[in-house]
């Protein structure tokens, strides 16, 4: 088979899910049989020191013998947190009124209050 017709079989059906730093991509390939099975693939955004990026992926095959279960336990177990903790989200990071210390304290900066002098002298004597 040419590498024509192999593009072709990998790319039969697929959607995108973007969140955040993660990505998931839903993407339908055959068997070698040329029966239909799906891939979940769970990508995530990392940062080097140097400011380039990397990312982790994470894949999951699901095949047609093993939908049902899924759906089942996957329809479950999202009833369960929404009933158990309702749909808004909780962290920090989506708190609508949340701000980091340093943001407040920043913001109070000013040229005679130096970066310099909001540091506390610890002493490392007691660790």
């Amino acid at each position: 088979m040419s590498d024509k017709g192999m593009m072709e079989k990998e790319e039969i059906f697929s959607k995108v899910l973007r969140a955040g730093r993660r990505t998931y991509f839903f993407d339908v390939r055959s068997t070698r049989a040329d029966d239909y099975y799906l891939t979940i693939t769970e990508s995530k955004k990392f940062t080097n020191d140097d400011g380039s990026f990397y990312y982790k992926k994470h894949k999951i095959y699901l095949y047609k013998e093993d939908f049902d279960g899924f759906k089942e336990i996957l329809e479950e177990m999202t009833n369960f947190i929404i009933n158990e903790k309702g749909e808004e989200v909780i962290s920090e990071r989506h708190q609508k009124d949340f701000k980091k210390e340093y943001d407040d304290e920043s913001s109070e900066s000013t040229p005679e209050n130096s970066t310099a002098e909001k540091f506390t002298d610890v002493s490392f004597d007691d660790i």
